[in-house]
């Protein structure tokens, strides 16, 4: 997984909006869904409520350990369109659009990761 593909999430689900609320119950700068929380605390074991998402920790908690359950040896973009459409995300046409707005802001973000490293010197002490 890219180091970047979260903030990219994070940039589509909600513009860095840690309180976001959906139309349809999702919370958080990820737009987790309540469904979602129990999921992982089954897989995980954890005991999250769905208010704690509006935690970024906790909401990158979740994204990780649901990437990790089911989005293993998985591509950028397959696993932005398993975000949004569940674990049968990728037999889902309608999560291919998505799939392709997250890859471009991920492009977007990692374009100005590498500009602001070769204009900024850093030294090591």
């Amino acid at each position: 997984m890219h180091p970047l593909l979260l903030s990219a999430l994070i940039q589509v689900e909600s513009g860095g909006n840690d309180h976001a609320r959906g139309k349809h119950g999702e919370l958080g700068a990820l737009q987790i869904k309540s469904i979602m929380v129990r999921d992982i605390n089954r897989i995980m074991g954890t005991h999250y409520a769905h208010a704690q998402v509006t935690n970024r920790a906790v909401s990158i908690f979740i994204a990780e350990s649901y990437f990790a359950h089911y989005g293993q040896h998985l591509s950028d973009e397959s696993l932005a369109r398993l975000w949004q459409g569940g674990p049968k995300g990728l037999k889902r046409s309608s999560t291919r659009a998505y799939g392709r707005r997250v890859m471009r802001e991920l492009q977007s973000m990692d374009k100005s990761n590498r500009i602001f490293t070769e204009t900024h010197h850093f030294t090591v002490r």
